[in-house]
């Protein structure tokens, strides 16, 4: 489609402000108010009416919207206007309304070109311009890199994407709260459109630009809600590369395998490898698949293998999983339960119980067995906290609290880990305890945490276990 994509942009620096502990709100007419907007903002196509005693068809309204919001988040669904609900409400999300899964917009609009300018029309006062450019170049790079359209700046005149910084009320009847409301918002491609804030929210707007909706998937760039990742490498998260390729197709030098591979010519005989690549310990942005110790030593998981750090000084020492622990293959988290001298290994799901180099008969059992819902199919991380006797499980921005001794999860949960440990973020990608610590990784970046305190001590980079020079 041919002309201008007015994008207004609100790129305020509030981007990466952290939700802290939200407090304990019933709802109360006001509340009922606020979330009568939220739905009529985010689920328009559905007229919604603020429950009363009045008119039974505008509580059936507002029940079934809100039920749908509740699914669309993963939440209860229960259609009631409950703590949990409302603290989702009150994150700092994207302006666009809500669709399941990766979404196009009606009728499917696109830019028919290689090459779709931009410009900035506005900067904004908290970054140097040259920053402001870097970041823009950055976001659109995950798009071109995927994707056969390029992105190019112009300085003057009418760009196909115009980007402005502005807050609450600029000009198209869609004012931005700032920070902890709406941070942004954008149009499909088509003349006069337009929207967004730096790199992560700058990258969803511009997804929205290029004609994509809203994701349900929650590890999705497209997904509605704020939260902050590592950028550190980031790439097009599979949800949003398969929406934006199912319009634009696959870039010829894109990595993505073959859909239908041809037979090649039988290569020339070469030099057989030696052995499989490894992950690579000191590199900065290493990220961790599981993490825990076992019988005084710290194990780190990665892509089939593991990092062994023992307490007495001997180096560290790296193994295949399956080495040591067949029929395991991969670890997704972990943790080690000292009373009984036996850890716990999640794979997808299932998971194995371990006691030293051995797997413990009985074992692969389902999730199921210890005591999640079926919508859980995968476990983030897990750390047993022994300060309190309980297992801490991460799955997504969630966590279940698991007591041990009684072999059963405790009740009120899942939870939402912003809230209960302020300070670690919304995901945890890996966990364990070492010496009366919390350690915390998401990405390649991990937190110390004091759990007595609630309190983050410093922040480190995963690789620091690894003892590099």
């Amino acid at each position: 489609m041919e002309g201008a994509l007015a994008v207004r942009a609100v790129m305020m620096v509030v981007i990466a402000a952290h939700c802290g502990a939200m407090p304990t709100i019933s709802p109360n007419q006001e509340e009922l108010s606020k979330a009568q907007d939220y739905l009529s903002q985010f689920y328009s196509d559905v007229g919604v009416s603020a429950p009363n005693s009045n008119w039974r068809s505008s509580l059936d309204s507002f029940e079934d919207t809100l039920r749908k919001m509740q699914e669309y988040f993963g939440l209860e669904v229960t259609g009631q206007l409950d703590s949990n609900t409302l603290e989702v409400m009150a994150r700092p999300r994207c302006g666009f309304t809500d669709v399941p899964r990766y979404s196009h917009f009606d009728g499917g609009p696109k830019w028919n070109k290689n090459v779709v300018t931009y410009r900035i029309t506005e900067y904004t006062p908290d970054l140097s311009q040259s920053d402001v450019d870097a970041i823009i170049v950055k976001a659109l790079k995950l798009y071109s890199d995927v994707i056969p359209l390029d992105f190019k700046q112009i300085d003057s005149g009418t760009a196909d994407i115009m980007i402005m910084f502005k807050g609450r009320d600029h000009g198209d009847f869609a004012p931005f709260d700032g920070q902890g409301g709406v941070l942004a918002h954008a149009y499909s491609p088509g003349e006069g459109r337009g929207g967004t804030n730096l790199f992560l929210v700058a990258a969803h707007e511009f997804g929205h630009a290029l004609g994509l909706g809203h994701s349900q998937v929650p590890t999705a760039l497209m997904y509605p809600t704020y939260q902050y990742v590592n950028t550190g490498g980031f790439k097009l998260p599979d949800d949003d590369r398969q929406g934006i390729q199912a319009i634009y197709g696959v870039r010829a030098t894109s990595t993505e395998p073959d859909p239908d591979p041809r037979p090649v010519p039988t290569p020339q005989p070469g030099p057989e490898p030696t052995s499989e690549a490894l992950p690579e310990r000191c590199n900065r942005d290493l990220i961790f698949d599981a993490a825990t110790s076992i019988q005084s030593s710290l194990y780190f998981f990665r892509f089939g293998h593991f990092w062994k750090k023992s307490s007495s000084w001997d180096g560290i020492s790296m193994r295949k999983i399956q080495s040591v622990w067949p029929g395991i293959s991969k670890v997704d988290a972990a943790y080690e339960y000292k009373k009984s001298n036996t850890a716990i290994f999640f794979e997808g799901d299932h998971y194995w119980g371990i006691s030293g180099n051995t797997v413990l008969p009985g074992y692969p059992k389902p999730l199921r067995d210890f005591g999640f819902p079926p919508s859980v199919t995968k476990v983030d991380a897990a750390v047993h906290v022994s300060f309190i006797g309980r297992t801490f499980l991460f799955v997504r921005h969630k966590y279940w609290s698991y007591n041990e001794r009684r072999g059963r999860m405790d009740g009120g949960y899942p939870r939402f880990i912003y809230r209960d440990l302020p300070g670690i973020g919304y995901r945890v990608d890996a966990a364990f305890e070492n010496r009366g610590y919390l350690y915390f990784s998401s990405g390649s970046r991990q937190t110390e945490y004091h759990y007595q305190r609630r309190r983050v001590l410093r922040t480190l980079l995963n690789y620091a276990w690894m003892d590099c020079k």
